[in-house]
């Protein structure tokens, strides 16, 4: 879950230019920047069943006050839901969600274990009302959830669409989804565990339904519409997760009764044995895979994993007629809650590091990245706070987790090789959109500026999105203040601007509880920066002037600053865990102190002169900062990074950069990035040369940073990658097949370091490389696929 974590504190923009394959492209071709149409709720069918009209009333004024939420007014959502709560599980969900948002804003462990408590008492009451729903659809001769029929008879306005029950089904579904982030975000291994089992129960769930939502969309295109009749149910004792879990928690989803061959809820497990969506294939057509060649007595087995159907891609389905097919509100909220949770579900999945990928695989379960994005895409189309949620995941991952990446698709290979539908990259135009109507729906909104601010920070328009960020401090809600002042903290860093990169980083102390200890450790950096200028300074300055005593006076204050907040950062160390693990970010700031203190006792140093590389400059490395700076800040960024700005004397700097090599390549990759970014990859490849002839031992042991090596290589690999896609580099004068041949050659090399990277020893930060490394990957297989390569 901390790619969960990640899309929503950001802290790594995408390149200006080109992005990574996903669901979307402002690159694709003109018709996948044709607006959507808007499902609107406003025109319900009127429902004949009373029962049906209060179920319609506790949606419609749920969501509405669920709007709350995103408008920054948590208590105003409170009190309306609290005046429902005791009758609606639609309500009482909506209690859950407002403490679950506030917690995970804000990773308080008080708020996280009120909002377990919510969503456990939501889980059950929906799966009472679930249960009632399926009695009266047994009554009604039309059966139930997960193997029976859809609407109770008689029903005017009841859903034609899926069956009895979905609705609570749904809200089951989100609250173990919810509880699951909860559990894992506990520091216990046996809390996490409990997590990826009702993450694992509400898969199946949303599987279920989105299988019974395709197979009616399936027959609206072939011009057949009909109420799915019943359905062969999912065997889930079958493809349990292996342990010591009691089997009676899937006794309500078995069904011994006989089923028929028309079946809206295809065996569940048929998902999860499916793969990754190829990159070469158009995202939509990884969700409207063909069930209606498909049999109840169809086994997984049977229907190749990665087979794409003949059925036209899913915006098609979707969109046309829309507002036919969605009309009521228990619709629009089954359409819109499920695809923004699975979709949610599946982009996460598809994202943790390998060693929680294999975990999950035992499950029995893997994630999606298109689908999941395009599923998500969906659900924005709704303007309800499912709506909005799924729109706020697909920024954070779109301006957070996707700008990590470097090696990604060009500009000019998205707009000449995207076919029709296909969507590939970050899609600027529809992001600009979607941030533009969000800004619109909830003015009082903190959290959409937050976007905008990282959208300014992505067009390398850095100064904007800082001044934006200041201007967006304070608000109801602290959680959403502390993200806006870690985002202006890292913004500050990158312009360098150290007084106000500690000033942001001193707010998210007073704000947030999560991470004191890297919080501390920016504050040393800021103020490590700021005694080494003054430090030069003084160094110009006659011996005995007035202005040199000044200097050293404030020398001397952030150099004891500087010291303290250094040394503070380790013991506050270890507080927040993952799955009873440290923090990788915490770990290194540990293995960093303990650098530091043993080289200032063997050199005979004070702690604030023993770093050699300026760790401010490092920490703009690892959140990838360079591309968000402009060339000038850039140039600023490599005169930091100079060694001679150390405080150390030259010979004390010489021993200590042979007697820790590590010490040198984190310049070598530092001033790479840099050189890279700047579009001098000869030089860049020059400076990671004497790295990649170290001995991999080098970097063993307690205190070595250990991500030097791998990340070297990662460097040359995103060197040649801009080489491939640089048409200034090309063989112009010697013809096409020339440069196919030499872009071709670059891909395969770049291909050769990630593969190389990929299958890299485990080190302390490669989960933060990881998904770098993977989007590489991902990018020149799309690019070779399309070229034939």
């Amino acid at each position: 879950m901390t790619t969960f974590r990640a899309i929503l504190r950001g802290g790594a923009p995408p390149p200006t230019a080109p992005k990574a394959p996903s669901s979307s492209s402002s690159h694709s071709k003109p018709a996948e920047l044709q607006e959507a149409a808007q499902i609107d709720s406003s025109k319900p069918t009127a429902p004949t069943s009373p029962a049906l009209r209060q179920e319609y009333s506790d949606i419609e004024d749920a969501m509405a006050a669920a709007e709350l939420i995103m408008n920054d007014n948590v208590e105003g959502a409170e009190a309306r839901f609290r005046s429902r709560n005791a009758t609606s599980s639609f309500h009482q969900l909506g209690l859950g969600v407002t403490t679950f948002m506030t917690s995970i804003l804000g990773f308080e462990k008080d708020a996280m274990t009120e909002a377990g408590v919510r969503l456990t008492e939501t889980e059950n009451r929906s799966a009472e009302d679930l249960r009632k729903a399926q009695k009266e659809a047994q009554k009604s001769s039309a059966g139930g959830w997960f193997g029976r029929g859809t609407a109770v008879a008689g029903d005017v306005g009841a859903s034609s669409i899926y069956p009895p029950g979905s609705e609570f089904a749904l809200v089951n579904a989100e609250s173990q989804l919810m509880n699951a982030v909860v559990a894992v975000m506990h520091e216990s291994l046996t809390e996490g565990i409990k997590g990826f089992y009702k993450l694992r129960k509400a898969f199946l769930t949303l599987d279920g339904i989105m299988e019974a939502e395709n197979k009616y969309l399936n027959r609206v295109r072939n011009g057949g519409v009909s109420r799915p009749t019943t359905a062969a149910p999912p065997r889930l004792s079958e493809d349990m997760m292996p342990g010591s879990f009691d089997q009676t928690e899937f006794a309500e989803y078995e069904d011994t009764k006989e089923s028929d061959s028309d079946g809206e809820f295809a065996d569940a497990r048929s998902v999860l044995q499916r793969s990754q969506t190829p990159l070469s294939q158009s995202t939509s057509h990884s969700r409207s895979s063909s069930l209606d060649n498909l049999s109840a007595n169809t086994t997984p087995a049977s229907n190749p994993a990665g087979v794409s159907s003949s059925s036209p891609p899913f915006h098609s389905q979707t969109t046309t007629s829309a507002s036919d097919l969605f009309t009521s509100p228990v619709d629009i909220f089954i359409h819109s809650g499920a695809n923004m949770c699975f979709g949610i579900l599946l982009l996460i999945v598809s994202l943790v590091p390998p060693a929680f990928s294999r975990l999950l695989s035992v499950l029995g379960f893997r994630g999606d990245r298109d689908r999941g994005v395009a599923m998500l895409w969906e659900s924005t189309r709704v303007r309800n706070v499912n709506g909005a949620i799924a729109g706020l995941v697909l920024l954070g991952y779109y301006n957070a987790l996707l700008g990590f990446a470097d090696i990604l698709p060009a500009v000019q290979d998205v707009d000449e090789l995207a076919e029709e539908g296909e969507i590939v990259g970050y899609p600027a135009a529809r992001c600009d959109k979607l941030l533009e109507d969000m800004t619109a729906r909830y003015p009082e909104s903190r959290l959409w500026k937050l976007q905008e601010a990282r959208e300014m920070a992505n067009g390398r328009r850095l100064q904007e999105a800082v001044e934006m960020l200041g201007k967006n401090e304070g608000g109801k809600m602290k959680q959403i203040a502390a993200l806006n002042a870690f985002e202006l903290g890292l913004n500050t860093m990158f312009v360098m601007d150290w007084s106000q990169m500690r000033v942001a980083f001193e707010r998210c102390l007073e704000l947030n509880k999560w991470s004191h200890s890297v919080y501390y450790y920016m504050i040393g950096c800021a103020e490590l920066e700021m005694y080494r200028d003054a430090w030069h300074r003084a160094a110009k300055l006659a011996q005995e002037s007035s202005e040199r005593e000044v200097v050293e006076v404030e020398m001397r204050r952030h150099k004891k600053a500087a010291e303290e907040n250094f040394r503070k950062a380790p013991t506050v160390a270890g507080r927040k865990k993952f799955l009873a693990k440290q923090m990788p970010f915490e770990l290194f700031v540990i293995r960093k102190l303990q650098k530091w203190e043993e080289r200032a006792a063997r050199l005979g140093l004070e702690l604030a002169d023993a770093p050699v590389v300026s760790p401010a400059l490092e920490m703009v490395y690892l959140y990838s900062g360079s591309k968000r700076m402009t060339d000038e800040l850039l140039e600023r960024a490599r005169g930091y990074m100079k060694l001679d700005r150390c405080t150390m004397t030259r010979e004390q700097r010489e021993k200590a950069l042979a007697e820790e090599r590590d010490e040198g390549a984190i310049w070598a990759v530092g001033e790479a990035a840099l050189l890279r970014s700047l579009g001098r990859t000869r030089e860049a490849r020059e400076v990671l040369g004497t790295v990649l002839d170290m001995d991999r031992n080098i970097f063993k042991g307690p205190t070595r940073d250990d991500y030097t090596l791998p990340s070297a290589h990662y460097e040359m690999a995103a060197a040649a990658w801009r080489d491939g896609c640089d048409a200034t580099k090309w063989p112009l004068p010697e013809g096409p097949e020339a440069i196919d041949a030499y872009r071709k050659e670059k891909a395969e090399e770049t291909l050769a370091y990630l593969e190389k990277n990929a299958k890299w020893e485990s080190y302390v930060l490669d989960g933060r490389f990881g998904m770098r490394i993977q989007a590489g990957i991902d990018s020149v297989k799309w690019l070779r696929g399309k070229k034939g390569w």
